[in-house]
């Protein structure tokens, strides 16, 4: 009650109501003296509803339902001439009126409206004029008062749901994981964790309820009405509502996964102890990640989303449960399957619960990407000059073979040309295995940078061969 809330709300609405009622039997009764100042005070008491549209929505619903009862119950009294008679006659056809959607929950004013008509006796053109001036008379003030005094705004009731969402969504993540680390869970423990489910939708639904009525707080009330009510500034996007709405799904469909696992006439087995523990650990994440932003949406100052570390956890537990799933797959099909569920579960979890961290993740991966990109365009490159280096080195050696070749031939000529037509031959020889060391440096230099990631052995030979001439 010290601070606001949905208590003092409810205070403050029914003090409104009292003196709405209060003011219209003074005006009615004591200026205007009217002989049916009752009529005032009871419509006043009523028009003030949860929000300013509502009421004057209301107070046009209610009007029309005490001019039909009043009308039709006078014109029944003038044909039967008995009270009786007329309330025979008259009440069926109200009755039936008050389910017409038209009138809203108002309808049955006009059949309770026919009872009072009836029941003071004599009823004439005045009486009727006194009854319906009275009942507008009573909506004007009760439409005036909630609209004027403190006109109430629900934008808190948004952000209270859905921060109890976020903290209640967590508290079953948080559950599941304690039973899933002791190991010691069964059937009956997995529906305990689906009614914790069903808990949390039904929250939700009071979410969605506390969102309609928000937006219909701000109908009529913009400009200096809003001004007399000192009401939150905001309220989360209805892009919130709808990320909760995926979390709690995503959440039943976790603890259902496990009912279905948990249940031994069912042919899927949970995962092996080991397993279970590293996923609790993963769970414990997401469910502080759902706590964390239970305080930001209450706007607590220490309220931070998952750091750094959270997230080197995250990424470290995820990569051994993706490992565990491959052994899984490999040995238990069945076991593997739940398991698979499961992970698919906790990544939608963590990916709504967490989106910052979601997003750096995914940053880091396009980053990642990108420098695979660089290096890949790197090495094509360094293959292309590789490629266009190798024709003229290979003209070069080839011309020192024919050279050699030549000075072979004209060997017999003369006894003196034999040393030199012999060194040719040997420079020959030195330039083929200075070419065959050339390109085995050129191999082995390529194959350290490409690393695992080579094209293989036929590529490089390809970027090596030597064209013929």
């Amino acid at each position: 009650m010290r601070g606001p809330g949905r208590e003092r709300d409810v205070v403050v609405q029914s003090l409104k109501a009292a003196a709405a009622a209060l003011l219209a039997w003074f005006v009615a009764a004591d200026r205007l003296g009217d002989p049916m100042a009752m009529m005032a005070p009871w419509v006043a008491l009523v028009m003030v509803r949860a929000t300013v549209y509502g009421s004057l929505r209301q107070a046009t619903q209610q009007c029309a339902a005490i001019c039909v009862g009043t009308l039709l119950a006078s014109a029944a009294l003038s044909v039967t001439g008995h009270t009786l008679g007329a309330l025979a006659v008259s009440l069926p056809l109200l009755v039936l009126l008050a389910n017409w959607p038209r009138f809203g929950d108002q309808g049955i004013y006009g059949a309770t409206t026919a009872v009072f008509t009836l029941a003071s006796g004599s009823v004439s053109a005045a009486s009727v004029g006194h009854r319906l001036g009275q009942a507008a008379l009573g909506a004007a003030i009760g439409v005036a008062v909630n609209a004027l005094v403190l006109p109430p705004i629900h934008l808190r009731d948004v952000r209270e749901n859905l921060a109890a969402v976020a903290r209640e969504a967590g508290d079953v993540v948080c559950a599941v994981a304690g039973d899933l680390r002791g190991g010691d869970w069964d059937a009956r423990t997995a529906a305990g964790w689906s009614r914790g489910a069903a808990r949390l939708e039904q929250r939700l639904d009071t979410l969605h309820s506390a969102r309609r009525w928000a937006q219909e707080s701000l109908r009529l009330t913009s400009g200096v009405l809003r001004a007399l009510r000192r009401a939150p500034s905001s309220v989360p996007a209805e892009e919130e509502d709808e990320r909760w709405s995926r979390i709690t799904g995503h959440v039943r469909a976790l603890t259902r996964t496990l009912v279905i696992a948990a249940d031994e006439d069912r042919a899927p087995a949970p995962p092996d102890g080991p397993v279970l523990r590293t996923y609790a650990d993963l769970l414990e994440l997401i469910a502080a990640a759902c706590h964390a932003e239970s305080r930001r949406l209450l706007g607590e100052p220490e309220a931070g989303g998952p750091d750094g570390r959270a997230q080197a956890v995250w990424r470290e537990l995820h990569h051994r449960l993706q490992q565990q799933l491959r052994e899984h797959a490999g040995r238990e099909a069945a076991r593997a399957t739940v398991l698979g569920s499961l992970l698919l579960q906790a990544e939608s979890l963590w990916t709504e619960a967490a989106p910052g961290a979601a997003r750096e993740a995914a940053a880091g991966r396009g980053t990642v990407r990108e420098e695979d990109d660089d290096r890949a365009s790197a090495h094509r490159a360094r293959d292309d000059r590789h490629v266009a280096e190798q024709p003229q080195a290979g003209r070069d050696a080839t011309g020192e073979a024919h050279a050699g070749h030549g000075a072979t031939r004209e060997a017999p000529e003369g006894h003196g040309a034999t040393p030199e037509a012999h060194d040719s031959d040997g420079a020959t020889r030195e330039a083929q295995d200075d070419r065959g060391a050339t390109r085995e440096a050129q191999d082995g230099r390529l194959a350290a940078e490409e690393g695992p990631d080579s094209r293989g052995p036929a590529a490089e030979a390809d970027a090596v061969r030597i064209p013929p001439e």
